[in-house]
């Protein structure tokens, strides 16, 4: 965990495992940078178990608010005082504002990947591949069907609801044209790595979302790339998210 700022009256932070590499703390830190707020400071709570986000709350008197990454944004619901509706029908978190009548937890998740998509959409992407099953895959399996979208979710474990990756036929491509990969593979440093699906089926008609956003082109959208796909990385529904968090700490 980050030594916390003694003088900051305003403290906001991230929770999540071995996150170091964290887009926030950057992203925040320069905002209130531009926007001279002193007395705001943005940090870490790198924890190894959830059973040790009390003592996050605990131990920082001035926190106001916040977010949450993987692997948590579901196993940190029980420790909530509350969760707004949109959370509630996710059923995960991203971000917590801190309030006198307790911890109330939001998605802005879904809202940062509804506004990134929905500009890159055609009319025949109508049904779409939600590649892992963590609290990501749950804020996009929302948004999708807030677009109308037909949402299946790829997993590589068998279930009654997903897919798992030998399914993946020519077929099921072809009418699934947009491909999310909500899977930590292909994150730095295993750039190498891709979902495995089978790419020769991937066509001009595709758009390959990844949420991803370091590498900035990760192999998954390369590859898209080569077979003529659209392509979108992770970095502007980040910056979305980001931003809803800091309208609902402010409201």
């Amino acid at each position: 965990m980050d030594n916390v700022h003694e003088n900051s009256t305003h403290l906001f932070g991230l929770v999540g495992r071995n996150i170091s590499y964290s887009f926030s703390r950057g992203y925040f830190s320069d905002k209130f940078q531009k926007l001279q707020l002193t007395g705001h400071h943005y940090t870490n709570f790198d924890i190894q178990s959830i059973e040790e986000f009390p003592d996050v709350i605990t131990q920082n008197p001035t926190l106001i608010g916040l977010n949450v990454t993987i692997p948590y944004k579901e196993l940190i619901i029980p420790f909530l005082t509350s969760l707004d509706q949109t959370a509630k029908a996710i059923g995960a978190v991203n971000t917590i504002k801190i309030t006198p009548e307790g911890l109330i937890g939001y998605n802005t998740d879904y809202y940062g990947f509804m506004a990134s998509l929905e500009p890159h959409l055609q009319p025949h992407h109508t049904h779409a591949l939600i590649l892992g099953t963590g609290g990501a895959s749950k804020a996009v399996l929302y948004a999708l069907l807030q677009l109308g979208i037909t949402p299946t979710l790829v997993s590589r474990t068998k279930s009654p609801d997903t897919l798992t990756y030998d399914c993946l036929s020519s077929e099921v491509m072809a009418q699934n044209t947009v491909i999310i990969n909500c899977s930590p593979v292909g994150t730095y440093p295993n750039i190498t790595d891709k979902p495995e699906l089978p790419y020769s089926f991937v066509t001009t008609k595709h758009l390959l979302y990844d949420l991803i956003y370091n590498p900035e082109q990760t192999a998954f959208l390369k590859e898209g790339a080569l077979k003529g796909a659209i392509t979108v990385n992770g970095s502007k529904m980040l910056q979305l998210q980001a931003e809803k968090a800091w309208e609902i700490w402010n409201s």
